[in-house]
C-alpha cells in the first residue's frame, strides 16, 4: 500500500515544464519541486546545530 502512495505521489517536473501554459508557472512549478528539499535540509541543520550545542554543554 505505501509503495503505491509513493507512486501515485511522484511528479515528473520535465513533463509539467512542457505542458506548462506559460513562464510563471513554469517557475511555481521550478519551485514547488524545491522546497521539499529546503525544508529537510532546514530540519537536518537544526537537528546538527542542536547536537552539537547539546555536545558543547556536556564538556
Amino acid at each position: 500500500m505505501r509503495s503505491l502512495i509513493l507512486f501515485l505521489q511522484q511528479v515528473n517536473v520535465e513533463q509539467k515544464l512542457k505542458e506548462a501554459p506559460d513562464g510563471q508557472y513554469q517557475i511555481g512549478v521550478l519551485i514547488g519541486s524545491f522546497i521539499p528539499f529546503l525544508v529537510l535540509a532546514g530540519i537536518a541543520y537544526a537537528l546538527y546545530y542542536r547536537a552539537k550545542k547539546r555536545e558543547q554543554n556536556i564538556k
